[in-house]
C-alpha cells in the first residue's frame, strides 16, 4: 500500500519536469539596469574625487603622491554596488558592469589601482587633466588629498599646499579602538 503512494509522488515530481536553473554550468542572464561591480575608465577619468567623496561604503581612496600623480584605489571587498560613484562621475568614467561573482582567495584580484598623471593650475593650485577640456570648474578638491592607500583608510583631510606633517599622521593613523560617548 505504501508502495504505490510512494511511486504516486515520484510520478507526480517528475510531471513538469525540471523547474531550477542550471546555475553554476548555465548562467541565467541578469535583468536589465542591473549594478555589478564599477569599472574606470582611465582615459575619460580627470582625478576629481567625486567617486571617493560620495562612496557611501569608503571603497574608493584618493591620494596624491606628488602635484601631479594622483592615486585612486578601489577596494571591490567592501563595495554595495550602489552606484553612486557613476552617477556623480562628470566625466562618465565609471561604469557598472553585469560582474557580481568576484569570489576570490586573494584580496588584490578584488582591488583596482589607477595612476593619474595631472597638471597644475598655476593660479589656484587644482589639478586637471590636460586632455579634457573645461573640467577645471567641475573639480571641488583643491591641492592634495591624505587617504592611506596601504591601510585602505579615508581620512578626508585636504590642504592647499604639501604638508609633510599630514602625511606622516595619514601614514601614521589607526582606528580608534573604542567610541567613546
Amino acid at each position: 500500500m505504501w508502495i504505490t503512494s510512494k511511486i504516486k509522488q515520484v510520478l507526480l515530481v517528475l510531471k513538469p519536469g525540471v523547474v531550477t536553473l542550471r546555475y553554476p554550468f548555465e548562467p541565467h542572464p541578469v535583468p536589465k539596469d542591473f549594478r555589478g561591480a564599477p569599472h574606470w575608465d582611465h582615459h575619460k577619468c580627470v582625478g576629481c574625487g567625486a567617486c571617493s567623496d560620495h562612496c557611501s561604503a569608503r571603497t574608493i581612496l584618493v591620494r596624491d603622491i606628488c602635484q601631479e600623480i594622483r592615486v585612486l584605489l578601489y577596494d571591490a571587498s567592501r563595495c554595495t554596488y550602489c552606484g553612486k560613484c557613476a552617477d556623480i562621475c562628470p566625466e562618465k568614467a565609471i561604469t557598472m558592469t553585469e560582474r557580481f561573482e568576484l569570489a576570490t582567495d586573494n584580496k588584490e584580484d578584488l582591488t583596482e589601482r589607477m595612476e593619474l598623471f595631472m597638471l597644475t593650475c598655476q593660479r589656484c593650485g587644482r589639478c586637471y587633466d590636460m586632455e579634457n577640456k573645461n573640467v577645471i570648474e567641475r573639480l571641488d578638491m583643491k591641492g592634495y588629498r591624505y587617504d592611506n592607500l596601504e591601510k585602505r583608510l579615508v581620512i578626508k583631510k585636504t590642504t592647499e599646499q604639501f604638508d609633510e606633517k599630514m602625511l606622516s599622521f595619514s601614514d601614521n593613523y589607526t582606528r580608534p579602538t573604542k567610541v567613546e560617548g
